[in-house]
């Protein structure tokens, strides 16, 4: 592979809003390049002709600077605003573009492009529930408060480190999911038993597994050479917890090869919560 290829590639998130979709939808799109390495650059708010300029200047700036073409993931509602980005010197994949045109024509409507359709903010109702959903979520982080478990729609058990508060606050941002999570410790463990104060949640609950070897890594970054972060501790905890989880029926997730987003649909999937927002 020749030394260009494996430089790395400056990929440009560019939205008339916060940027959150493009950087969604393309982000999605980079992990099929695992081998390669890109440097993000988000570009929000391009809602005037003379901001969609600057932001092409910009473009065409770093391409000279890197000797390679950059690469811009686009969702400019504004057709004007896209055609101007779209002159830039890089490969232009705008998602409004490629999809725009084939729905106005099946819908036989015009679409209205207005901004902030696609950005929960624009909805003072959806932005409500997504404050309200992530301040439970907080709230309710690591067991800190379990007499609001009737308000949740999920509670998320499993061992120290094991993906259960990013999964939280990620279901609470993205889809106005109530979910809160309680680590299980040793001492459930030697009992042999769920906690008291979550057995009642019986049919919210929904287990967390992972990998001892991949815990081991991620608590030794936190506590190094720990018996925390231990091997064998490691192995003992997850084995515990599994059997909890089947003794009580709990279905549970391996979160080993998982990233957030995917545990985050699984158990929506899974457990048939409602998402309340759309991302």
């Amino acid at each position: 592979m020749s030394s260009a290829r494996m430089a790395r590639r400056t990929v440009f998130f560019v939205s008339d809003q916060t940027g959150v979709t493009a950087e969604t939808m393309g982000h999605s799109l980079l992990t099929q390049f695992e081998d390669l390495e890109f440097r993000q650059v988000t570009l929000p708010f391009i809602s005037s002709a003379d901001k969609a300029e600057e932001a092409a200047r910009k473009i065409n700036a770093t391409g000279v600077a890197d000797g390679l073409r950059p690469v811009v993931f686009s969702t400019l509602v504004k057709s004007e605003l896209r055609s101007i980005v779209k002159r830039s010197d890089g490969l232009f994949l705008d998602f409004f573009d490629a999809f725009l045109g084939p729905l106005e024509g099946e819908l036989q409507v015009k679409s209205s492009e207005r901004e902030g359709r696609a950005h929960g903010i624009a909805d003072q109702l959806v932005y409500s529930t997504r404050i309200e959903a992530t301040n439970f979520a907080l709230a309710a982080d690591d067991g800190s408060v379990t007499t609001d478990y009737q308000r949740a729609d999920v509670v998320l058990v499993g061992v120290s480190r094991s993906g259960k508060t990013p999964t939280c606050i990620y279901m609470a941002m993205q889809y106005g999911v109530f979910a809160a999570n309680y680590p299980l410790t040793e001492e459930d463990f030697e009992g042999k038993q769920l906690p008291a104060m979550i057995r009642p949640q019986a049919a919210r609950l929904f287990g967390l597994t992972i990998a001892p070897q991949r815990l081991q890594q991620i608590r030794n970054e936190r506590r190094p050479g720990s018996r925390y972060s231990s091997l064998a501790q490691c192995e003992y905890e997850v084995r515990c917890a599994e059997a909890l989880f089947q003794r009580y029926g709990v279905p549970f997730l391996d979160t080993t090869e998982c990233s957030i987003e995917e545990i985050a649909s699984r158990i929506i999937e899974r457990k048939g919560i409602e998402r309340r927002l759309r991302p």
